[in-house]
């Protein structure tokens, strides 16, 4: 059981390095900014569900076995990368047939959901990030190192939930006017395609 002081620094911690700059934030202000608040808190929950997967496969052990496996690592990110353009794509397309002045239909939040749960699974850079991370905040002296993981993954989530949520909220407030217009909607769908396409090279990109 880790110690109070230690949930605290922990929790504060990951509530700076949710809010830095980086794939699933982005992903969450791009969906809020197209679809509204909504769809960003959607999407939110599911990258929380993503961030269970890469904290269960942590507690087992088998993030280590991701990392010493280039061929894995490299499926994984393929995987991830291919989702991104294929979101790409349909952002893209998505702009051209608004061109009318319709309102981009909402893809629903179970999709969005969905499409938080495979953008974070597919991003084998969030394990070996948590493997390299966690276990700086476990004492071994305090019982099993692998239930101090699990705690810390909980902690973790809960601090991405009220920044990805906040950030949602916000995105949403400030592009709920200029996704207003028909023009102001094909511009964001545009920058949302090039914002997929620009994660799916630095996910490619990334090294292990």
């Amino acid at each position: 059981m880790i110690s109070l002081s230690v949930a605290i620094s922990f929790f504060a911690t990951a509530i700076l390095l949710a809010y830095a700059p980086g794939p699933d934030i982005v992903f969450v202000l791009a969906q809020s900014a197209v679809y509204g608040a909504k769809a960003g808190l959607a999407t939110t929950c599911g990258l929380m569900t993503g961030l269970c997967v890469h904290t269960a496969l942590v507690t087992a052990g088998v993030a280590a076995l991701i990392q010493a496996s280039p061929t894995a690592f490299l499926l994984l990110k393929a995987a991830g990368a291919l989702y991104l353009l294929y979101l790409a794509w349909l952002s893209w397309r998505a702009g051209a047939m608004r061109a009318d002045g319709v309102k981009p239909a909402f893809p629903g939040c179970l999709a969005l959901y969905r499409r938080g749960i495979f953008m974070n699974v597919t991003n084998p850079k969030v394990s070996i990030f948590f493997l390299a991370f966690l276990p700086q905040f476990c004492d071994p002296a305090r019982g099993s190192v692998a239930w101090q993981c699990l705690q810390l993954g909980l902690i973790f989530m809960l601090a991405t939930l009220v920044a990805f949520s906040s950030a949602a909220l916000l995105a949403g407030r400030i592009f709920s006017r200029f996704n207003a217009s028909a023009k102001g909607q094909i511009i964001l769908q545009k920058c949302c395609a090039l914002i997929f396409a620009g994660l799916a090279v630095l996910l490619l990109a990334s090294q292990a």
